[in-house]
């Protein structure tokens, strides 16, 4: 079982680099970074995780500017969003991020994705919660023309773009193109289910709990469009390790787990990373 670990970087926690360092010596396999460029002060929509929320949201480091940072300092550990909110974001340049960081990474970048909880945040940016999952949808696949074909075109209710060349390409090959590994973040249901089956790579249930009942629905929606269900990835995040809950994803067909660490000072992540060590490669 490999194991990565996420965290939010902030202002006031460990440094990136110092981080990267420390979990690519002791053997993880990725570090993910979440995403949120700002938080209303509203607080109209409730935190799914609990109010008050919790500092580190309104503090933490821009993803991908910290993946260049974190992957210029390691040559194994991936890196990846998680996760990012691609309804805040403009497809073209976001793919642009991406493939030039996976082109300088040789190859290391995985894109989580998600639809955003945070509906002011959304609105700030000129999206809704009635579109947001018809939005996102629209510039992944957007993106990965722009990563997978020379010439790149996509027309869709949302996203427009006239045929255009776009590089770097990606190194990575993805269902046989240049691409980066998509993965979808959220709660089992049907319409995040079709949208893996039709453009993802794979799915992260935010806790684990209920994975293995929800498999049977995943991978029936990728039979449905004529997808081996072997291809999705399922990455169990934010889990804090235990035994037999690792053995038990194993049992699934599960290859990673993501497990969490505090956005915090240096010492206190070392401390929480030097605990889940002895779980490295078991």
């Amino acid at each position: 079982m490999d194991l990565g670990v996420t965290i939010f970087l902030t202002d006031q926690s460990i440094d990136p680099i110092e981080l990267a360092r420390e979990v690519e010596e002791r053997g993880f396999s990725s570090i993910w970074l979440p995403e949120h460029t700002h938080i209303p002060t509203s607080r109209r929509t409730p935190a799914p995780m609990g109010e008050p929320l919790d500092e580190e949201y309104r503090r933490c480091l821009d993803p991908f500017v910290t993946m260049g940072m974190m992957t210029a300092v390691t040559e194994r550990v991936r890196m990846g969003t998680g996760i990012s909110l691609l309804a805040e974001r403009d497809p073209i340049v976001t793919a642009k991020e991406i493939a030039t960081l996976d082109h300088v990474s040789d190859g290391r970048i995985t894109l989580g994705i998600g639809y955003g909880w945070n509906i002011e945040e959304l609105e700030n940016h000129g999206g809704s919660k009635k579109t947001r999952r018809a939005v996102v949808r629209e510039r992944v696949l957007a993106m990965q023309e722009l990563w997978g074909e020379e010439a790149a075109a996509f027309h869709g209710e949302h996203v427009h773009m006239d045929e255009a060349w776009a590089w770097p390409k990606p190194k990575q090959q993805v269902r046989g193109r240049s691409g980066v590994p998509v993965l979808v973040g959220g709660a089992a249901g049907p319409i995040l289910f079709e949208h893996i089956a039709e453009f993802g790579d794979g799915w992260i249930p935010i806790g684990g709990a209920g994975v293995a009942a929800a498999m049977a629905d995943l991978h029936a929606a990728g039979e449905k469009v004529g997808r081996d269900p072997s291809e999705f990835t399922v990455v169990p995040f934010g889990t804090l390790p235990d035994q037999g809950k690792l053995d038990h994803y194993q049992s699934l067909g599960i290859t990673e787990t993501v497990l969490r660490l505090p956005s915090a000072p240096r010492d206190d992540v070392l401390k929480v990373l030097d605990s889940y060590a002895p779980f490295v490669g078991g």
